[in-house]
């Protein structure tokens, strides 16, 4: 029977008899999982062999340091790069609410169900995500058959939104705004013109200003949305904001100037503070650029 390293001094850094290839896209934490299983050990037990002082799977996932990833590469006999790849630690702060804690959705292409453990990929925690990023094709529910979009006519704008929002997080490329801003502000709470004769707070957002289907289909869901705190909308919600976020970057300041007189009191108050101090950096950038230029 193959037995890992004792965890003696010293040993943090000899290999393990056998290491398993990641899968392309790989989570870390499922492929250390996948290695524990091979070994019979918990996942925690064969992390912490590693770095002693990981805390949990998920942690190390997200914050990893660089001695922590040399280490790991080393016992695992790989490069660092290849570790780091299978972690999150390149996602950009702004865009770190859209990291779900587990998996939300898969690819029936790309899925390997025909594995044992069914590895998971990074993607299937990115929330802005409605298409695999290794073939393309949309993404599903995990576990189940979710319902279907009902905002499937704003695809083209959905998936440019998916693209900025990636462009941020994978390589903090960004326009004018940070798109995962404008997701956020997006869900705040909105006051509809004319009033509902019945109107419940918790069913308007900032988002169906400029997606007007979204008010039915919460109001016929009965769903209260996710706060911008946590702006991961279900898969099958997620292409109205996507494409939420496309039309505002793409329209400019002057709608998030525009979509301000859809709230009232405290909430008005926040949203104007945060388009203000989107304007204040966005002048300041365009300021330093021309400078550059001169």
């Amino acid at each position: 029977m193959l037995r890992p390293p004792s965890h003696d001094t010293g040993t943090s850094s000899r290999r393990w008899p056998v290491t398993l290839a990641p899968h392309i896209d790989e989570l870390l934490s499922s492929w250390i999982s996948r290695h524990a299983e091979f070994y019979a050990v918990p996942p925690l037990a064969m992390l912490r062999h590693c770095p002693p002082e990981a805390s949990s799977l998920h942690a190390a996932n997200r914050r990893l340091n660089g001695d922590q990833v040399i280490r790991l590469a080393g016992v695992f006999s790989t490069e660092p790069a290849t570790v780091r790849r299978m972690t999150f630690s390149n996602i950009a702060p702004s865009s770190r609410r859209l990291l779900a804690a587990g998996p939300l959705q898969s690819c029936s292409a790309c899925h390997l169900a025909n594995h044992e453990p069914i590895p998971i990929r990074r993607s299937q925690l990115l929330g802005w995500r409605i298409t695999c990023p290794l073939c393309g094709d949309l993404l599903r529910h995990t576990g189940r058959h979710g319902p279907p979009s009902p905002f499937r006519h704003y695809q083209n704008a959905a998936l440019r939104g998916e693209r900025l929002l990636d462009d941020e997080a994978e390589r903090g490329v960004r326009t004018w705004i940070s798109p995962a801003e404008i997701a956020r502000l997006l869900l705040m709470r909105r006051v509809p013109r004319p009033l509902p004769r019945r109107y419940e707070p918790w069913q308007f957002r900032v988002l169906g200003a400029i997606i007007p289907d979204l008010d039915g289909v919460v109001a016929m869901e009965r769903r209260n949305l996710p706060t911008p705190a946590s702006p991961i909308l279900p898969l099958h919600l997620r292409p109205a904001l996507l494409a939420g976020v496309a039309i505002v970057e793409r329209a400019g300041p002057e709608m998030l100037q525009m979509l301000r007189g859809q709230m009232m009191g405290q909430n008005q108050a926040r949203f104007s503070s945060a388009i203000d101090e989107i304007t204040t950096h966005t002048c300041r950038s365009m300021a330093s650029s021309q400078l550059q230029l001169i």
